[in-house]
């Protein structure tokens, strides 16, 4: 039977391993009523098939279907038109999604922000509020081992424990945002229930994808410095650190290359089903001889992020200082390392406010640029033209016995 969720479920062959399908060469317009078979993949939110392979851009992209004819307009049934998107429509379209479906999209947003910054928030201030151990180190100039050990570790643990509430709640928020962008490119409204019930049995699969990705990317930088950091304890120390200079540079490097390339894993995950390695490898397929592209609008979604973050949290903070009394007043100069309640409400309240403007920011980004990514190699705008229904795209004709609504293997 076909799958009504409202993600992109693949019952047949992984994608993945289909490097030969890419065409080189431009998708000729569908004819009305018919068009390009669907590649196997199973409907999308209940209408037509998803995954069709084709040339570069299919109908609409760059090039066209005889170089003396007009191109029409490209189909537009949602938030972005169905060709091959430029970096400001990717951006346009993930903010068009607040607006047009503001109710699901800031609702998810602003209750994994005030669930997870509350925990936080009170985490912080009953375990972690005090920082005199890490004072004290710094006032020792010849600390012991245990004090070293001690101090550290009441750090890393607060830094931990906030950044896998925080991770937890990024899980959840991405995907549930991610189904609510791939119906909005339909031009299909999506409720919070909805969006809930076709992300939840991908939660653990993202949990593991979200987990391993940022490990592994760790585990390569940390790799770039280890010659170094071993060569300074034989005594070398010069030279040590030299060589751990250079190689946290190419960790560095080798670090952001690997998120990049496995930056499409999740919205991969999400609207094709697939498994965690899959995911993976799918993302790597998709940015292949386009890294730079990706890189580009990735890094330009980080400071659009940063730049939206700091215009929300520094003037809260700012406020969080005067209305957290002296105790705040200390703390931001220096002179205390101790948070007051007040202090961490207050910047708690900003954060919820920034994440629940950033988080739809960055999943929309992610998504669409999956789904640009596809347009361009795998004609996927003929197939999403055919979903949404739009005039001249309908599905082909049935050329035996078999039914109109079958699907591929049921």
């Amino acid at each position: 039977m076909m799958n009504d969720s409202p993600g992109w479920a693949s019952p047949g062959s992984s994608p993945s391993d289909e490097d030969g399908r890419e065409k080189s060469g431009p998708t000729p317009p569908p004819g009305p009523g018919g068009g390009p078979a669907s590649g196997g993949l199973s409907d999308w939110g209940g209408a037509g098939s998803w995954g069709g392979q084709g040339g570069p851009g299919g109908w609409g992209g760059q090039g066209g279907w005889g170089s003396g004819w007009a191109q029409p307009p490209a189909a537009k049934p949602g938030i972005i038109p169905l060709r091959p998107l430029g970096v400001g429509e990717i951006l346009d379209g993930a903010v068009s999604t607040m607006r047009a479906h503001w109710r699901t999209v800031l609702g998810v947003s602003l209750v994994v922000a005030v669930l997870t910054q509350s925990t936080s928030t009170l985490v912080n201030g009953l375990w972690f509020r005090d920082a005199t151990s890490l004072e004290g180190l710094e006032n020792n100039p010849n600390p012991t081992f245990d004090e070293t050990l001690d101090a550290l570790g009441g750090t890393f643990s607060s830094t931990g424990l906030t950044w896998l509430i925080s991770m937890l709640g990024t899980i959840i928020a991405t995907a549930m945002l991610t189904i609510v962008v791939s119906r909005a490119v339909l031009g299909r409204s999506v409720s919070t229930s909805e969006a809930w019930r076709g992300s939840r049995s991908q939660l653990p699969r993202l949990f593991g994808l979200l987990f391993l990705i940022p490990l592994l990317i760790l585990g390569v930088a940390a790799a770039g410095v280890a010659p170094g950091m071993i060569l300074s304890q034989t005594g070398n120390t010069r030279a040590g650190a030299a060589l751990a200079l250079f190689g946290g540079l190419v960790g560095v490097v080798a670090a952001i290359w690997l998120w990049i390339r496995y930056s499409l894993s999740a919205a991969a995950l999400m609207l094709e089903r697939q498994g965690v390695i899959a995911s993976m490898r799918r993302s790597a397929k998709l940015v292949r001889r386009a890294w730079w592209r990706v890189f580009g609008i990735q890094l330009l979604t980080v400071i659009l992020i940063t730049v939206v973050s700091a215009v929300i949290e520094v003037p809260v903070s700012i406020i969080g200082v005067f209305a957290g009394g002296d105790g705040a007043m200390d703390l931001f100069t220096g002179e205390s390392s101790a948070a007051t309640w007040p202090f961490l409400i207050i910047v708690g309240i900003g954060a919820v406010l920034s994440s629940t403007i950033t988080l739809p920011i960055s999943a929309g980004v992610t998504a669409l640029l999956y789904m640009d990514q596809r347009i361009r190699r795998e004609a996927l705008d003929l197939e999403l033209a055919r979903a949404a229904g739009v005039p001249g795209y309908g599905e082909p004709e049935p050329s035996g016995p078999q039914k109109h609504d079958t699907a591929p293997g049921s």
